[in-house]
C-alpha cells in the first residue's frame, strides 16, 4: 500500500511540476502597440499587362466544355487537303431536307411483311435455317 501511495504522489508531483512557470494573469502576451503596418502592395514598373482592345471577346466568355477542349486539344488546326478536296466534291445539301424527308409526297418504296419478318425475326446461331414458301 505503502509502494502504491508513493507511486500516485510522485507522479502528481512530476505532473504539477509541469504546469509551473507562471500563472493564469502573468503570461506574455503580444504588446499590441508594438504591431506595424506594412506598406501597401504597389504593382512594380515593369509587369507587362496590356489593356484589352475595344469590341475584343472576353477570354471568360468560351463556355466551360470549349475551354476544357481547348485546354486538352489546342486550337483548331487546319484541314488537310483531301478533307478539303472531298467536302468541295460532296457538295451542300439542301436547306429543307428535314422537311422534305417527312412530306407525305416523297415517294417511299414499300418494305412489305417480308422485310419486316425478316427484321423481327430472333436471332440464331444459323445452323438451323428454315424456309417457309406460301405460309405452309
Amino acid at each position: 500500500m505503502r509502494k502504491s501511495a508513493l507511486i500516485v504522489l510522485s507522479g502528481s508531483a512530476l505532473l504539477l511540476s509541469a504546469c509551473g512557470g507562471g500563472g493564469l494573469f502573468n503570461r506574455q502576451r503580444p504588446d499590441e502597440f508594438a504591431v506595424q503596418r506594412q506598406a501597401p502592395l504597389v504593382v512594380p514598373p515593369d509587369f507587362a499587362l496590356v489593356p484589352p482592345a475595344p469590341g475584343a471577346p472576353r477570354p471568360t466568355e468560351q463556355s466551360t466544355a470549349a475551354q476544357a477542349q481547348g485546354a486538352l486539344f489546342g486550337p483548331a488546326q487546319p484541314r488537310s487537303g483531301v478533307e478539303t478536296t472531298v467536302g468541295q466534291k460532296s457538295g451542300q445539301a439542301a436547306p429543307s431536307i428535314r422537311s422534305t424527308v417527312g412530306d407525305p409526297a416523297t415517294q417511299t418504296v414499300a418494305k412489305g411483311e417480308v422485310t419486316r419478318d425478316i427484321v423481327a425475326a430472333p436471332e440464331g446461331d444459323g445452323r438451323e435455317a428454315q424456309t417457309m414458301i406460301g405460309g405452309t
